[in-house]
């Protein structure tokens, strides 16, 4: 038997190299087709793959710098990790003992073996408990739980509390959160900071019109309301459920603090103060933009609220200080001003801090001096960087959001090392495999988005409207186009009308289609022509959906609805799409979560939504439901093609994705899941952030010198709104 030999895998450089020296010429044409492009940067989707001898190596390329004679690459092996460029004689590979998205897991096996260990850090444990005449020391609570614990083993299971109550309180127990911590473990660690009841909560959404009714549509007004006023009920919910567990009679409160526009064009968006539907303890405190010649009256761009932000923080501290009197227990950011005054609040109030998101435009970064003057990515690069690293734990719906996938590069990530040229260059922006991230899946109100089966609950009622809406033979504001086929299944989608939802895209895509296009008809809600657009990137959009309908003579088979603002009857309009056999397109470049996705899911629709982001973890390709690529649409419209010309020839296909699209949600995406997992996550993040150096002093002095000599010169650089 011949000697078996251990040898190394070689990693991607040394790969490389064998590549380059096996396959020069063929090597050196690849790189002249890239120079071929004409762009300084080219993404993974602009490098045509092929089958030659760099097939392999394109694969894990995410960006090419384009600098005749030159050509960098910036290649990523694994999610969360990237070659560098030198050589090495020895290579070691020491990855973080956390994995991606499961900080806490990290944590409560850390704490608990440091309990174990060391009785003495059992300490703050003990602040919490309530034991009469405040005996803190661990031993004496250990002596009296077990005292309680023989107690209760000689009682029957369903003995009342009442009956020995006065027994607890002999050996110095009340009425609270009783735990045995004598051998603690990360899974019992859990249990007992999970029970710890939160009595107060912030949320931030500065931009756009937040209110309940009547504003979907309007300009940077999209799910993301959708999602706070949702999550608003869930927690709250949640948090009542908690304290009466606890035994406790105390009301808790959450409050979602936004802008106040004086200017509300037909909104409540002027009212300081609004009750959120379907709770009891929860309001929308409002708070206007101000300079120095007083408050600021119209709505603003997200792009352009930063010059505004600071002191609006100092205007919500007073504010808060009269509807709280007293600091909340945690603070949750949305989006990059909302996260950056989260941050602030955070810093001045000495609270724990909670960031959910974070979305970053494709080359935004590389061409931001290009981009200065309507988007300030300066700003909005530098407050995320200050966010991602002062907020105590970061909330991502999936996994794609921190570290994507093999193939692509996870939000979070994007920002472990970039550079604006000109402005500055960083070299470790986040750390993907820091415990402070964890995955927190949100849902959709299930007494809104529910099966098309479910006929009892569905609303009939309204057809008549959506009928109209769908097919009316008239054109005006609110419908263009008609559809002459009443028979075919619907191709629908839903979003805001800008260039990262891509809506114009599908509509190119349907165009370009015969084949499609003989199948299907398309429906897409956008934008809002019923009254003129201010949101410049809406208009651009607006002018090429009209360029878009004449180039392809789409009148006949399209019809573009002006966004719909009334959530009820868009969870029917879901169904009657489902009853028309019909799909959800999703084509943005990219989506952070994809709630309309979860909607259309949870009506049974079939869905088709984008690779890039989280759709691509909901759905389950060819399963659940598939993924497309918006960068290469005419894949996408044959991958829909394809489908609906098997539906065609066996009808139980289409029912086979819509019932794995329902189970998959019932499974993974639902607010109660969300609720109860956030909540846990904040006792324990909070509870580490008082018992350890998780105040991060040292970064947290580091990130008052950038705020201080970076943002805040960049803020006040951005013009100020000219009131009329």
């Amino acid at each position: 038997m011949a000697d078996r030999v251990l040898t190394g895998v070689h990693s991607l450089r040394a790969r490389l190299d064998e590549t380059l020296t096996a396959h020069r010429n063929e090597i050196l044409s690849f790189l002249s087709r890239i120079e071929g492009h004409g762009k300084g940067i080219l993404q993974p989707h602009q490098l045509l793959a092929d089958d030659g001898p760099f097939g392999d190596v394109l694969k894990s390329i995410q960006e090419a710098i384009v600098l005749p004679p030159w050509i960098a690459f910036a290649v990523r092996p694994r999610p969360g990790v990237w070659d560098c460029n030198g050589n090495f004689v020895l290579e070691l590979d020491f990855e973080p003992f956390t994995s991606i998205g499961n900080g806490v897991e990290f944590l409560n096996r850390h704490l608990s073996a440091k309990m174990f260990h060391d009785k003495d850090s059992m300490q703050p444990c003990l602040i919490s408990s309530e034991l009469t005449n405040t005996r803190e020391e661990s031993g004496y609570l250990q002596f009296v739980l077990r005292k309680a614990e023989e107690y209760l083993s000689s009682q029957a299971p369903e003995t009342p509390y009442p009956e020995f109550e006065h027994k607890f309180q002999e050996i110095g127990l009340e009425r609270g959160w009783v735990i045995l911590l004598s051998a603690p473990d990360p899974c019992t660690l859990e249990q007992f900071l999970g029970r710890i009841p939160w009595f107060s909560m912030l949320l931030f959404s500065p931009h756009g019109y937040f209110a309940q009714d009547n504003v979907l549509g309007y300009p940077d007004t999209g799910g993301q309301v959708v999602y706070i006023l949702d999550q608003v009920r869930a927690m709250e919910t949640e948090m009542l459920l908690r304290i009466k567990q606890q035994g406790l009679d105390i009301t808790p409160k959450i409050i979602i603090v936004t802008r106040l526009l004086p200017d509300a064009v037909g909104t409540t968006c002027n009212q300081r103060i609004e009750k959120v539907y379907g709770t009891e303890h929860s309001i929308i405190l409002r708070v206007p933009f101000r300079t120095e010649k007083g408050i600021v009256r119209k709505w603003i761009s997200r792009f352009e609220v930063w010059p505004y932000l600071e002191t609006y923080t100092e205007d919500v501290a007073k504010e808060l200080a009269t509807e709280l009197q007293t600091k909340p227990d945690f603070i949750i950011g949305n989006y990059s001003d909302g996260n950056i005054v989260a941050s602030l609040l955070a810093h001045k109030l000495g609270v724990t801090q909670l960031m959910p998101w974070k979305t970053k435009y494709p080359e935004s970064d590389i061409y931001w001096k290009k981009l200065e003057d309507k988007y300030h990515f300066s700003c909005q690069f530098t407050a995320d960087l200050i966010a991602m690293n002062h907020t105590d734990f970061i909330i991502t719906s999936t996994f794609q959001e921190i570290a994507g996938s093999k193939d692509t590069v996870g939000q979070y990530e994007s920002h472990t090392g970039f550079t604006m040229p000109g402005l500055y260059r960083v070299v470790h922006g986040i750390d993907v495999f820091d415990p402070k991230f964890n995955i927190v899946s949100p849902g959709a109100d299930m007494t809104i988005y529910f099966s098309y089966t479910e006929e009892k609950m569905r609303l009939k009622g309204l057809h008549p409207e959506i009928e109209e809406l769908l097919f009316s033979p008239v054109e005006n504001k609110e419908h263009l186009c008609v559809l002459k086929d009443r028979n075919k299944p619907i191709i629908f989608s839903m979003a805001r009308l800008d260039r990262v939802k891509n809506l114009t895209g599908l509509v190119e895509w349907y165009g370009k289609n015969t084949r499609l296009r003989e199948l299907v008809n398309l429906v897409v809600v956008g934008g809002d022509r019923r009254k003129e657009s201010k949101d410049l990137e809406e208009q651009s959009e607006m002018k090429k959906m009209h360029e878009l309908i004449e180039t392809y003579k789409l009148n006949g088979q399209f019809r573009w609805i002006s966004s719909q603002m009334d959530r009820v009857r868009n969870g029917e309009l879901y169904r009657y799409i489902a009853d028309t056999k019909g799909v959800f397109v999703q084509p943005a470049f990219y989506e952070a979560f994809g709630l309309t996705v979860v909607e259309a899911m949870t009506c049974g629709l079939p869905t088709f939504a984008t690779c890039n982001g989280g759709p691509a973890e909901i759905i389950v390709h060819g399963k659940s439901g598939f993924h497309i690529d918006p960068y290469h649409g005419d894949k996408a419209a044959e991958l829909l093609a394809n489908f609906f010309e098997k539906c065609k020839a066996d009808p139980t296909h289409w029912d086979k994705i819509s019932k794995a699209g329902l189970k998959r949600i019932e499974e993974k995406y639902t607010w109660k899941i969300y609720s109860e997992r956030l909540l846990t996550l904040a006792g324990v993040y909070g509870f580490w952030k008082y018992v350890s150096n998780l105040d991060r002093r040292e970064t947290r002095r580091y990130l008052e010198m950038f705020y201080a000599l970076k943002y805040r010169k960049l803020a006040q650089s951005v013009p100020l709104a000219v009131e009329e």
